[in-house]
């Protein structure tokens, strides 16, 4: 069978196609995954420098006054934070470079204060806003330009949280769910693995995930205890997003002015971290994960990691959701598992993914962010909990610009944006 002409310029131009895709990719993981990595230390930094010196927690008010500022003189005060950067994939709505320099400052400014935020959620629109720049740069239309924002979003989650396999994954599943952008695989693929590796070679992700201990094996009774876990989480994950939703209105109704706001926001939660009497609930909180995972039980850590990022993100400090959602449900899930007969350990991985799933509406990232931080071992078990959690949470969810495309319930169309 001979090829005519037609088809030999169609698999020309399709090569083509692949080789573009492969050089911008790639050169937006070495760009994205570099400045991940400083942001990544750079965040580090400020919590050491915040541990070594705790008095820095008592400029919490200034701090919120000064990221709140900074958005006002660059003209970005109402920015929609990750919202935009879901805008930008499904609807090609431009992000500006500025994006990425001001998350950079405010995320770290945050977390040297003391506010309590992740940085996976403020990495997507660094990632976002950098992709989206290069896609300018290199004139590629509007359609492309969501793949290449895509590939910023990838490369940097995948540079700060050591989880490329997720970044990809969660690229491309986030902004509408029930469809997967898979023209986005290979591109955001690349990306993410060319910024862990750079990651890597700066230090960082030296090794790999979490220590849980004992997994349980699948069974009929391990079943129903992941599903009732997953039953459980999936309201965790409601009341994490209803209350981080709910701050910025309560502070907008009683405080309309938005620098009065941040510092009334920083001096609670300065008063909250001094009656709590530690600063486990400052900053993002990776080394409590790891206490609670290793055998600790801190019975309201949830409900106070919870209040902690409501009260900050709320006030207009700057950070991501994602690692508190996490840190909500290691400690949820090392409470309530071993109360349903689920290693202390595994329990609170399987707190993780599902209460993660269930806020951010993404159940295969869910499953691959426990296969790179956990290991294969449960990963049913884990499947079943995520998926009831990602059911039964609904249609709420961390981000109001996320479309919920078919049905949790019934296979058809709805086409809603999230709670």
């Amino acid at each position: 069978m001979t090829l005519d002409q037609n088809q030999v310029r169609k698999v020309f131009l399709e090569g083509l196609r692949f080789c573009k895709w492969l050089l911008y990719s790639g050169a937006t993981g070495l760009l994205v995954g570099a400045v991940a990595a400083a942001f990544h230390l750079g965040i580090d930094w400020g919590a050491e420098l915040r541990g070594e010196h705790p008095w820095i927690l008592y400029f919490l008010p200034l701090g919120g006054i000064a990221i709140v500022l900074l958005y006002r003189l660059s003209g970005m005060e109402k920015d929609q934070g990750t919202n935009l950067v879901l805008i930008a994939v499904r609807e090609a709505e431009p992000m500006r470079l500025r994006t990425a320099p001001l998350i950079f400052v405010a995320t770290i400014l945050t977390h040297l204060v003391g506010g309590s935020a992740g940085r996976e959620g403020a990495a997507l629109q660094l990632g976002g806003s950098l992709g989206a720049w290069l896609g300018r740069v290199v004139h590629l239309d509007a359609k492309d330009r969501r793949v290449m924002v895509m590939c910023g979003m990838s490369a940097a989650f995948s540079a700060l949280f050591g989880t490329p396999l997720t970044a990809m994954l969660f690229s491309m599943e986030v902004v509408s769910v029930g469809v997967m952008y898979y023209a986005a695989l290979v591109p955001c693929t690349v990306s993410a693995l060319a910024a862990f590796q750079v990651a890597q070679a700066m230090g960082l992700h030296q090794s790999p995930g979490y220590e849980i201990g004992l997994e349980a094996a699948l069974g009929p009774v391990t079943m129903v205890q992941a599903a009732a876990l997953g039953i459980l989480c999936a309201l965790v994950s409601i009341l994490f997003c209803q209350a981080v939703h709910t701050a910025p209105k309560l502070y907008a109704r009683f405080l309309p002015n938005p620098l009065l706001r941040a510092a009334a926001g920083g001096a609670l939660v300065l008063v909250l971290t001094l009656v709590v009497g530690s600063q486990d609930y400052n900053g993002a909180g990776d080394a409590v994960i790891r206490r609670m995972l290793a055998g600790e039980t801190i019975p309201a850590a949830f409900l106070l990691k919870i209040l902690f990022t409501a009260l900050t993100l709320g006030a207009g400090f700057r950070g991501g959701e994602i690692v508190p959602a996490l840190f909500t449900g290691a400690a949820f899930g090392t409470l309530a598992g071993p109360l349903l007969g689920l290693p202390h350990g595994f329990g609170g991985a399987l707190g993780m993914a599902a209460v993660f799933c269930g806020a951010t509406n993404c159940p295969l990232t869910s499953l691959m962010l426990a296969f790179e931080l956990f290991g294969g071992g449960s990963l049913p078990l884990c499947a079943l909990c995520c998926g009831v959690s990602y059911m039964l949470s609904g249609y709420y969810g961390l981000y109001s610009e996320q479309k919920i495309v078919y049905s949790k319930f019934r296979t058809r169309w709805i086409d809603r944006k999230v709670e």
